[in-house]
């Protein structure tokens, strides 16, 4: 109830604020653009390259890839501190793919929730690559001042790709230097093409094997041409128009609604309800990026469409910015202030265990980390969910809980699955006697008074089950001590 008023009440804001910031955009544009033309979305099918060369004059203002790689480079200078530079890999032609990661402990793994932003996946798409500069140049300047830039810098791992695609920017036209769609050349679900991973562009190969050594738990690439976040599913069976909503449906309509509403005017669209589209309702693709993340990689990630006009003046980025700020920023947030958090832990040793965690009704699984167990669930708030924990070798646990506009922390204990053949004992202390010393024990145990000694292993056993429970209880105490409206399971 309190999520649909607060929507609501940005509704109003950016109805009101609408046509003000329309005013402000078009006396930027000379008369021959037309930034709020929706109609320029359709270019996102073609590669207009008549398009393409009149857009030449328009880079005038935008970083070169030379400009773009020193601006990075000078920022791993200045905020080093909260930020890590590496590259992901090379373009056709050879130039690094940069990405900034920001973190109160960059370059570390922890228990925290990563984000990645990806910009420029289309050549003459080229505003997202300088959003990402605004981006992590403001959190720099605001991580002790800001609350909203504290929260990302300290608990998640935010990584910002600003272009994946610099060639295709450098010809100034949509796909790569190998005249590729970068964002059809992915492994598709529903039919076998891009099967063959050597055959992939190197930027796809790229980002591929960057969600392979980190675990993302949602992202955003960032395009141009329309004004709409696109979430999953993006093709259909029958190759028709129609909306085809992946599993986690509510869950991303949720994450798209954080962006268009967080936004100056995204929600008041009049082509897309709200500012939101699924992908196949608005126009089948296959081989797309944003599929490939959710069903490959558990990373729950968005397409968002930021400025109708692909190539606009440079002069209106200041004003993009403004439009796109608190829709970045409550994007990344979403991730810590909303869904499931927690770990998974051997209920024998305590140790972390990378188990699975799944929501009953909904046929997607969330895997844990290795290194710490730990795990983010994406959820839309709803009055009741049922989480279940899983693990080869443990007995599975579950438990219903109630998610309102806040997150919340749930930890599960899973007990090892004990043979017929073991004992208590065995699996605390782990004997190993040898058979000798086993037979000279059975034969003194049947060479005495078989009924003082049954009454005594009784006693025994029994005091054994209550040790083992105690033990288990402090263990459980103590994983959870300090974690404030934790809920162990």
């Amino acid at each position: 109830m309190k999520m649909n008023l607060l929507f609501s009440l940005l509704l109003l804001a950016s109805t009101l604020t609408s046509s003000l910031a329309r005013v402000l955009l078009q006396s930027l544009v000379p008369p021959s653009e037309d930034f709020n033309n929706c109609s320029s979305a359709r270019h996102l099918l073609e590669d207009n390259e008549s398009r393409a060369h009149t857009s030449v004059d328009l880079a005038q203002g935008y970083m070169t890839n030379a400009d773009l790689e020193r601006a990075i480079k000078e920022f791993g200078q200045r905020c080093s501190n909260i930020s890590r530079i590496y590259s992901i890999g090379k373009s056709v032609k050879g130039v690094p793919l940069w990405v900034i990661e920001i973190s109160d402990k960059p370059g570390e793994e922890e228990t925290e929730p990563a984000f990645k932003y990806i910009g420029n996946v289309h050549g003459d798409e080229p505003v997202g690559r300088e959003l990402l500069m605004f981006l992590a140049n403001w959190l720099c300047d605001n991580h002790l001042k800001d609350p909203l830039a504290t929260l990302i810098v300290e608990n998640v791992h935010l990584h910002l790709l600003p272009s994946i695609n610099p060639d295709g920017f450098s010809l100034r036209r949509r796909n790569n230097a190998n005249n590729i769609d970068l964002n059809r050349d992915f492994p598709d679900q529903i039919f076998p093409i891009n099967d063959d991973e050597d055959s992939l562009q190197p930027e796809t190969r790229a980002i591929m094997n960057w969600l392979r050594d980190i675990r993302f738990t949602a992202s955003a690439t960032l395009h141009g041409g329309a004004l709409v976040a696109n979430y999953p599913w993006d093709g259909t069976q029958d190759k028709r128009t129609n909306y085809y909503g992946c599993p986690d449906d509510d869950a991303f309509r949720f994450m798209a609604s954080i962006y268009s509403h967080s936004h100056y005017n995204m929600s008041s669209s009049k082509e897309f309800l709200g500012g939101i589209t699924n992908g196949a309702a608005w126009y089948p693709l296959y081989g797309g990026m944003q599929d490939w993340n959710y069903i490959h990689a558990g990373c729950f990630e968005l397409t968002l469409e930021i400025s109708d006009n692909k190539w606009p003046n440079a002069a209106e980025l200041p004003i993009l910015w403004k439009y796109n700020k608190m829709s970045m920023l409550n994007l990344v947030a979403s991730l810590v202030k909303t869904g499931v958090h927690g770990r998974i832990y051997s209920s024998g040793d305590g140790r972390p265990l990378p188990g699975s965690i799944t929501v009953s009704g909904i046929n997607y699984t969330v895997r844990a980390g290795k290194t710490f167990g730990d795990f983010h669930r994406l959820l839309a708030p709803r009055d009741r969910y049922e989480v279940v924990a899983s693990m080869p070798g443990y007995k599975s646990k579950n438990t219903s809980i109630w998610l309102d506009e806040g997150p919340m922390t749930l930890d599960f204990v899973l007990d090892p699955e004990v043979s017929v053949k073991g004992s208590v004992l065995q699996n605390v202390y782990d004997c190993n006697c040898n058979s000798k010393s086993k037979l000279e024990f059975v034969q003194f145990i049947w060479g005495a008074h078989m009924e003082v000694y049954f009454v005594f292993i009784v006693i025994l056993g029994f005091l054994c089950l209550l040790f083992q429970r105690r033990v288990k209880k402090f263990s459980t105490n103590r994983q959870s001590a300090g974690a404030k409206k934790t809920l162990v399971v």
